[in-house]
């Protein structure tokens, strides 16, 4: 008999729920997830998708509508005794102390007295609240709560860890602490369960703590696909990679219509963009094409009667963009730079606007977000407070303007300098 590596699955999950004016409406629609053994698997979705219904149908609290859910392989019928439950709220009772809370679970079970309050005493030490075990919930601090909860369900020493949304109800700092000793936890191997499914809509807690991404539709709750998080552990929340994943899985989450595939690196989202200006690209490439295609960079900036240095952000931009390549000194115009260089102005801006769409991934991540805001404006504040996470203030700034010259040229968006917001080009043409 073969091993059974999935120790939890929903198979077709449908969950509707009655309406008082009759009629059904549907929360969950053809639901398929396993949980592997030794895994970590993050559940995210936007509000309307689902997640803490799916969550208590494979903790056996919810029937679903169709669909089964099986543990090790085994059709759930009831309460699923191999899982134990973190929740937001932190669900403890008031009138019993900090190790009785704990010990909760064990006592239900039927377990002897001094095998609850020594799993208990051992649980608390794991989440750091030695010498707390007679303090009573209202002398605890919100996150010392949390951590009871924890010690309660790690009691259980479930084959899974159900987390719905456990660290949404703490301050910024101390649920990042608690992220933090919950990863280390698992990394030691000292993790009290077999598999952790953590319910939550933090994308950044998601790529910290899975090893997979389950990405849920809403309205209803379905599949979109998953993503495998593929950084090792301990992870650094601004490494490139970890960077590209959390920005992959936002633009993801604000176009419900994207698909969900491979994941950009952060160079190819992030890269850098050259600080020159559209009448700069064009002109070199114009000048480039004048001399064949094909021309030396120390004596095209000559003849120019300019540094090199001066010349490389228009080459590295037309680079970035397609228009030129660059091999051994020498700068090449491509097809699509010919195409641009010799384009009237409409088409030129036609051709500008493909290639930024196909080349600048945060481009297009500013124009989705302009089309789903009902004003169709965003702050420059708000783009700034994204880029000041890859680069520095004066560099971020650089960067944003950059992006307003080429997002104009490209008739991307405009931009009202007196209002600091980018804004629809159909809205300037409207009012004109």
């Amino acid at each position: 008999m073969e091993p059974i590596t999935n120790l939890l699955t929903a198979e077709k999950v449908v969950k509707s729920f009655p309406l008082p004016a009759g009629g059904q409406q549907t929360v969950l629609e053809e639901v398929s997830v396993n949980i592997a053994q030794a895994e970590i698997v993050a559940l995210l979705g936007r509000s309307g998708s689902g997640k803490s219904t799916l969550l208590r149908i494979l903790a056996g609290l919810v029937r679903p509508s169709s669909g089964r859910v099986l543990m090790k392989g085994v059709p759930l019928e009831g309460p699923n005794s191999g899982v134990a439950m973190v929740f937001q709220s932190f669900a403890l009772l008031p009138w019993l102390t900090v190790q009785e809370n704990a010990e909760l679970g064990l006592f239900a079970r039927g377990v002897a007295k001094e095998d609850c309050e020594k799993e208990a005493v051992h649980a608390l030490g794991m989440v750091g609240l030695e010498g707390f075990e007679g303090a009573y919930p209202k002398e605890l601090s919100g996150g010392m709560r949390q951590r009871v909860g924890f010690a309660r369900a790690f009691v259980m020493k479930p084959d899974v860890l159900m987390m719905d949304e456990p660290f949404s109800a703490l301050d910024v700092l101390t649920a990042e602490n608690l992220r933090g000793e919950i990863s280390d936890l698992w990394e030691r191997g000292a993790f009290p369960a077999k598999s952790v499914l953590l319910v939550t809509h933090n994308i950044e807690e998601a790529v910290l703590l899975a090893d997979r991404v389950v990405i849920l539709g809403a309205n209803p709750g379905t599949i979109r696909g998953e993503v495998k998080v593929d950084i090792p552990r301990p992870r650094d929340k601004k490494g490139p990679r970890f960077v590209a994943l959390v920005d992959y899985i936002y633009t993801v989450m604000t176009n419900p219509q994207a698909p969900v595939g491979d994941v950009p690196t952060k160079q190819d989202r992030f890269m850098m963009l050259p600080h020159a200006r559209v009448g700069g690209i064009s002109g070199l490439l114009e000048i480039v094409h004048d001399r064949g295609g094909r021309e030396d960079l120390p004596k095209l900036a000559d003849s120019l009667r300019l540094e090199v240095d001066d010349l490389l952000p228009a080459v590295d931009a037309s680079s970035m963009l397609g228009f030129a390549t660059v091999e051994h000194g020498d700068v090449m115009i491509t097809d699509i730079g010919t195409q641009f260089a010799t384009a009237d102005v409409h088409r030129s801006h036609q051709i500008f606007k493909e290639q930024v769409l196909k080349t600048v991934p945060f481009a297009s991540t500013v124009v989705e977000t302009i089309n789903q805001k009902k004003n169709g404006r965003i702050r420059k504040e708000f783009l700034l407070d994204i880029l000041d996470e890859h680069f520095s203030a004066s560099e971020a700034e650089k960067q944003f303007q950059t992006l307003v010259d080429w997002g104009r040229y490209a008739q991307l968006f405009e931009y009202d300098a007196s209002d600091e917001r980018l804004y629809r080009v159909e809205e300037e043409e409207t009012v004109a």
